[in-house]
């Protein structure tokens, strides 16, 4: 029995024949249609033949791979009873297969995963067992309708006594044409930063023991050699966890089979399952694509097509951390909501320091009632003088952490995340609210559900800002990361229930908590607290391959940067957030008439465009040109797009030429104009502008794909944006 899924451009053959684990034959490029015989050819065609120090009968590289079938790479199943079960030899039980539905009344009639995340054009359930081990699992494998593959495994202990589960691993098999990895590494205000390197012999493995992805790699890719954002063909995966991950990337020699995938790191004893408990792993997504565009294209369809993705239009908002920090005064900040206002923003966040004993970042956490010292009539004022001028009202909260100096760290110290005999080092004088203890949880989730229900609060910015370091439970001693996980997964799902016309942003010390797993529960992430529009450039352009636009938050920020402590020029600030979900964190108190101004049509534009901008597909150019980066949103039907041009650092030559302008429809004609306001080239003079500037240029889709047009010189950390409009 095989099951063949195809769709967008992707299609996926599984051997689902014998009592074995399903095997992927095919993952990548659509092989078109495929009838019983020509499975029957490929599989024949495929069949390797058995060479010298190998298993006689050959090795069987399933999805979830067993030592048992002869795979001596990383095993998909670990675990063990004491040290017996060790090994795992499952046997199939049942398989289920669900292609893609028939067409009724010339419309698709799509599947619809189990927990409704977003319509398929696929699904396979296998069902194995054994019994030796005492184990039974449940492997499902979607295919969405846009061509991304996701996996997740449940397995269930079936015999008396305990089963220590070690990880579970869904691997998929990467073809011989990969030869090169890339993921990413990066810290607190420097997320996403790429690396690569070849794909040889041995195991490339990344962990996040951290609960948190700073350091982490939110992809792991593999494709041909010299892949890019156009062309080469590239293969991804992501763990669906907002807990510890791992994603690998392996090649096991002899045979030189290679694979890619991952699943939760589960520390020592941290999950034990009693007869008939289960585990169930988070899901875990494969991507392919022609170019890293097609692979990054398809998660943005994904997270675009559930039905809990945001529909209205993403409200430009106004943070105030880094104009007030903790001086919240109600004069200066009534203030800047005044300000604002005066410049179209949407949206106004009071960040941290609203609630009792906060005046530095030291003390309070966990304090969830307003500070009567500073707010004496509540927060009403501000709400009120907020609304009053059309804005909606947000606030800052961090559920999940506890300063130790807090009424409720004194008052309830069993509730802190630790092993019994000591206590974790602390960061930013904070420790880990233990959310697995039951009245923790029902604490937090009263006192935010009473300050939400109080007030017109319709954003949350929900804040973690520090790793799960020896996180135990005191009640247990034992590991606590996955539960801890879990719990806060029920939190913010009881609060969106409680709440459902909140919107909430996951943000941990910026973009530490950026998985699709939180984005299940939120509305957007915060990609970095680093908002310098350069660093910015590099950040988004590494998050924004799993993240669509609409839910990056991306700020103008003040014209001195707080956290590198170099100065942009206005325009470069917002040409840069524009393609996110566009916020401002400034003192706009500060800013002359003419910055208000200014700021105020690049909120505009922002209105008027973020339909093309949060709809469309995102392009990025291979330009040669480390000094360039062009990139853009195209709008399904071709018929619009906007680039940016941006000018990182000086180029190596001067002018540097033409750039192309990917992802449009060929056959159409297309009229570049410059974008206002990011028409503006910051140069020494007018010959730095090219010749068809002033009046636009018409072109074709191929012509400004395959030709493109010239650049104009721009100082460095400088951009422009063009209009691209079907003629």
């Amino acid at each position: 029995m095989y099951a063949y899924l195809r769709s967008a451009g992707v299609s996926l053959l599984l051997d689902t024949t014998g009592p074995h684990l399903p095997r992927v034959l095919h993952w990548g490029r659509d092989l078109g249609e495929l009838d019983d015989h020509a499975v029957a050819e490929l599989v024949r065609a495929s069949v390797r033949p058995v060479t010298s120090s190998s298993p006689d009968s050959g090795v069987l590289l399933s999805v979830l791979p067993e030592q048992s079938a002869g795979w001596f790479g990383t095993p998909g199943v670990t675990g063990h009873r004491d040290g017996r079960a060790f090994s795992t030899a499952f046997r199939v039980t049942s398989v289920d297969v669900h292609d893609t539905a028939p067409v009724v009344a010339d419309t698709p009639v799509h599947l619809t995963s189990p927990d409704g995340a977003a319509p398929l054009a696929g699904a396979v359930t296998v069902s194995a067992a054994d019994d030796a081990a005492g184990l039974a699992l449940t492997w499902r494998l979607e295919l969405a309708v846009g061509g991304l593959v996701r996996t997740r495994t449940t397995v269930t202990s079936t015999r008396e006594g305990s089963f220590a589960v070690g990880g579970v691993d869904a691997l998929l098999p990467l073809p011989r044409e990969a030869t090169e990895i890339l993921d990413f590494t990066g810290r607190h205000m420097r997320e996403r930063s790429p690396q690569r390197h070849p794909l040889v012999a041995g195991l490339h493995l990344r962990e996040t023991r951290r609960a948190r992805t700073l350091d982490g790699t939110l992809l792991m890719l593999a494709g041909e050699a010299g892949f890019a954002h156009r062309h080469g063909q590239v293969w991804g995966t992501h763990v669906a966890w907002s807990g510890n991950a791992r994603t690998l990337v392996e090649r096991e020699m002899p045979e030189g089979l290679a694979t890619i995938g991952g699943g939760e790191l589960l520390l020592a004893g941290e999950v034990r399952l009693a007869n008939g408990e289960s585990y169930e792993s988070p899901w875990v997504y494969f991507s392919y694509g022609d170019g890293l565009d097609a692979l990054s294209a398809r998660f943005h369809d994904f997270l675009r097509s559930r039905p809990t993705h945001p529909q209205t239009p993403r409200k430009a908002l106004i943070n105030v951390w880094e104009a007030v920090y903790f001086d919240h005064r109600l004069d200066r900040l009534t203030a800047l909501a005044d300000a604002a206002a005066r410049v179209g923003l949407e949206r106004y966040v009071l960040d941290d320091g609203w609630f009792r004993h906060r005046r530095t970042d030291t003390a309070g956490l966990g304090d969830w009632y307003v500070d009567e010292t500073v707010w004496p009539d509540g927060l009403t004022p501000l709400v009120d003088h907020v609304t009053g001028l059309g804005l909606e009202f947000g606030l800052w909260f961090e559920p999940e952490m506890v300063n130790p100096d807090s009424d409720l760290a004194r008052a309830h110290p069993e509730w802190i995340l630790r092993v019994p005999d000591r206590m974790p080092l602390e960061y930013r004088r904070q420790q880990v609210l233990d959310l697995t203890v039951p009245q923790a949880w029902q604490y937090v989730f009263e006192r935010m559900d009473a300050i939400l229900s109080e007030y017109a609060i319709s954003f949350v910015k929900w804040d973690f800002n520090r790793d799960l370091l020896d996180a135990g439970r005191q009640a247990t001693g034992t590991a606590g990361v996955h539960e801890q996980t879990l719990a806060t997964y029920r939190l913010l799902a009881a609060l969106r229930v409680a709440h459902p016309d909140v919107e909430f942003e996951s943000c941990s010390s910026g973009g530490g908590r950026a998985d699709l797993g939180i984005l299940a529960l939120t509305d957007r992430i915060w990609a970095s607290d680093c908002i310098d529009p350069l660093e910015r450039q590099m950040i988004e352009a590494g998050t924004g391959l799993l993240v669509p636009p609409e839910l990056m938050g991306s700020h103008v920020a003040s014209p001195h940067s707080h956290t590198t402590g170099r100065r942009h020029d206005l325009g470069f600030r917002a040409a840069t957030a524009l393609f996110g979900h566009l916020g401002v964190e400034w003192d706009l108190t500060t800013a002359s008439e003419t910055e208000l101004d200014e700021l105020a049509r690049w909120v505009a534009a922002y209105r008027e465009h973020r339909h093309l901008l949060h709809r469309g597909r995102v392009v990025r150019a291979d330009d040669p040109d480390p000094a360039l980066r062009v990139h853009g949103v195209v709008a399904h039907d071709g018929g619009e797009a906007i680039f940016a041009i941006v000018q990182r650092t000086t180029g190596v030559s001067s002018p540097s030429g033409r750039v192309r302008l990917p992802g449009l429809v060929a056959g159409r004609a297309y009229r570049v104009t410059p974008l206002p306001p990011g028409d503006t080239i910051v140069s020494p003079g007018p010959l730095w502008q090219p010749a068809w500037w002033a009046e636009g240029v018409t072109l074709s889709g191929r012509v400004l794909a395959e030709v493109g047009v010239q650049a104009p010189l721009q100082h460095p950390e400088h951009s422009v944006l063009l209009h691209v409009v079907a003629v």
